[in-house]
């Protein structure tokens, strides 16, 4: 099947020419006419099958020009970087069409993009968090939202956007076109659903788990991470064919402590991207690999998901991530657009049960490499590989109190003090030694 073979127009269809792409990929192909016959859609696809396209081609078909400056469809993404990408898909597929795509996220100034919105757009690709600001404000009509979607949906629930995509979805006209995409589905994205579309229709391309078959998956057994950090050091070395590479870490200052050690070997050609840079440093970070300045990017995994980066030829997981499927989307980075790529592991022995996990979620075994002969085996450790050290507690027994008595002595009898009632009668006869009469009334 190609492109032709879809009812796309010709001004779609020419784009699609001009940039090379020719045959839909699984989930394009599938979502393609569910999309055009209206109903809802449950789109289950992992990163790098080319969703995006799957739910654009469909929705700028079905567009129609209007006079209108409220958007017609709205596109809501979990971060910035993928809202810009899905913002520039729409003009690559719009250069014969007079379609106004604008992102909105937040991290800048809400001025400047209120007024955006107040020169009009036709297709709005926002992030929760600010697409909600905007509403409330009343940047725009709300009841002029034709279409919605809502890509990485999962990963927008992990980021904690819930209750914002709670009120973005009550805001909106419940006259509507409904697409999800999510790489998993869970209970939380079946309740979401269930409540507020109409039974959407499910299309599975690549579920989670399922591998890529044109990436090829190695892992080398490693000590420790210093030894990690030589052995990258060796590939990006001697390996030529690695000219653009992804290295994912576990942890923001394991980023910035590995950034500080390798860019002064490979100055001018590392980058570092992680959700504590600033805006501008994470979109010139990207442009700088995407044009080739940056030979390689060390990210956490906020980039494993929705950056769309053209021809990554390595993706090298230093770390082994915490969650089995989030290793999918990483080396879902690289062997984009039916071209081989290679995925390669650093994997220490308290890593082992995640890499059991991954291979149990594929249903495959990752190839194991044997160390480089000329690799230097480290010996120095981290603070958190240093064996701990741990004394026994020992518990010193205070001796008990003896028992005593009350600290306290008998008082003497003129200090001791009874409380008793002396009658008046008894005090005279003690006084005078007769009974004292009153003297009888005349």
């Amino acid at each position: 099947m190609t492109f032709s073979d879809l009812n796309l127009s010709g001004p779609l269809l020419n784009a699609l020419d001009e940039r090379g792409y020719t045959t839909p990929t699984t989930i394009q192909h599938r979502v393609f006419p569910v999309v055009m016959s209206g109903r809802d859609v449950c789109g289950i696809a992992q990163t790098g099958t080319g969703k995006t396209f799957a739910y654009l081609l469909p929705l700028l078909r079905l567009w129609k020009f209007s006079k209108d400056k409220n958007p017609q469809i709205l596109v809501i993404v979990p971060t910035r970087e993928l809202a810009v990408q899905v913002v520039e898909s729409v003009k690559e597929l719009t250069t014969y069409m007079s379609v106004v795509a604008i992102p909105i996220y937040g991290g800048v100034n809400i001025n400047t993009q209120w007024k955006d919105l107040q020169n009009g757009a036709d297709v709005l690709v926002a992030t929760p968090g600010r697409l909600y600001d905007l509403i409330l404000n009343g940047a725009f009509k709300t009841k002029s939202i034709k279409k919605l979607v809502i890509d990485e949906m999962d990963e927008m629930l992990n980021l904690g956007f819930r209750t914002q995509i709670k009120n973005i979805l009550d805001l909106l006209p419940e006259k509507r076109q409904n697409l999800l995409f999510s790489a998993t589905i869970t209970d939380e994205v079946e309740t979401l659903m269930n409540t507020y579309f109409n039974d959407p229709e499910r299309v599975e391309a690549a579920p989670t788990g399922t591998p890529l078959e044109n990436i090829e998956q190695t892992y080398y057994d490693v000590p420790n991470f210093y030894t990690k950090v030589n052995l990258l050091h060796l590939l990006l070395t001697e390996d030529e064919s690695m000219t653009k590479v992804l290295v994912f870490v576990g942890t923001k200052k394991l980023a910035d402590d590995l950034y500080e050690q390798l860019e002064a070997k490979f100055p001018g050609t590392a980058g570092v991207i992680h959700s504590n840079k600033e805006q501008n440093h994470r979109f010139n970070t990207v442009k700088q690999f995407h044009e080739g300045v940056y030979r390689f990017i060390i990210a956490t995994d906020i980039v494993a998901r929705g950056i769309d980066v053209a021809e990554v030829t390595h993706v090298i997981n230093f770390d082994v991530p915490d969650v089995p499927e989030n290793y999918i989307h990483r080396i879902g980075r690289t062997g984009r657009a039916d071209k081989k790529g290679i995925a390669i592991s650093f994997i220490t022995e308290n890593e082992k049960p995640l890499q059991e996990a991954i291979e149990t979620l594929m249903k495959q075994p990752i190839t194991k490499h044997t160390l480089p002969e000329s690799l230097v085996i480290s010996d120095e450790l981290t603070e958190d590989e240093k064996p701990k050290v741990f004394m026994k507690e020992i518990k010193l027994k205070i001796p008990k109190v003896e028992e005593r008595g009350a600290a306290f002595h008998e008082k003497s009898a003129k200090n001791s003090k009874v409380n008793f009632i002396v009658r008046k009668k008894d005090r005279m006869m003690k006084k005078y030694g007769k009974p004292i009469k009153r003297a009888p009334k005349k």
